[in-house]
């Protein structure tokens, strides 16, 4: 029992402190637009398109591609410049028993905003203050807003980009293009953030599930794969590693 002990001491302190710590490769907030422009039947393409992102196969490949093996999410809907909610706390995903649980959760995930407005710098005010108190150590943060129009709601969203930016946060977009068809260079111009950032457009709301797919699998490579990541985001093939 003490030689026990001792091997178990000795596996511990050998394996690398960050991972002891429940260390993750990706800190990652999905912020969805939750507006007036959003009815009852686009939330539940939302909420039912990450769900069935998650229990693709190719996500879990991605999330154990990393150094850690695992990722960090949580879940925020969002609305005027009064209405974020966290609507999913922080889970760690490393297997899909909890990827199944995650989307699980989202399928029963009920609508909390009030309606309002599209304020999206509030949404990364929101989603920013969530990763920095967080204190998941994570190789990367990143905030996944996706939505249908502009920021027209609360303070200009440049400013909460740039605060963003220097925290060290890397903003994605989705960009459901049926009521703005330019809404994706909207995005690139004015939300994205950071040197990996990227926008993956939506054509219509049927659309969005296979577009979360894809932004999801390149989103968690990160780097890693960015290569990779970036051919099946942009194709939409079924070729990913």
């Amino acid at each position: 029992m003490r030689q026990l002990a001792i091997l178990v001491v000795v596996v511990l302190a050998a394996w690398p402190a960050r991972a002891r710590d429940g260390a993750v490769d990706l800190a990652l907030v999905l912020a969805i637009d939750c507006s007036y422009s959003i009815d009852a039947a686009e939330f539940d393409l939302q909420r039912h398109g990450l769900a069935a992102a998650f229990l693709d196969p190719r996500v879990m490949r991605a999330v154990r591609g990393g150094e850690f093996g695992a990722i960090r999410v949580t879940v925020v809907q969002w609305s005027s410049h009064s209405s974020q909610v966290q609507a999913i706390p922080w889970i760690r995903v490393a297997g899909p028993a909890d990827a199944a649980a995650l989307a699980a959760r989202l399928v029963a995930m009920p609508r909390r905003t009030q309606d309002g407005g599209t304020s999206i710098s509030a949404a990364l005010d929101f989603a920013r203050g969530l990763l920095v108190e967080a204190g998941v150590p994570a190789k990367r943060r990143v905030i996944d807003v996706s939505g249908d129009g502009r920021n027209n709601n609360g303070r200009g969203v440049r400013p909460a980009r740039d605060e963003a930016l220097a925290a060290g946060i890397t903003i994605n977009g989705l960009a459901i293009l049926d009521a703005v068809p330019t809404l994706d260079y909207y995005y690139r111009r004015d939300v994205l953030a950071g040197p990996e950032s990227f926008v993956v457009p939506a054509a219509s709301w049927a659309d969005y599930g296979d577009a979360i797919l894809r932004k999801l699998v390149r989103e968690i490579t990160g780097s890693l794969f960015s290569q990779a990541g970036k051919r099946f985001a942009e194709a939409g093939g079924e070729n990913w590693p």
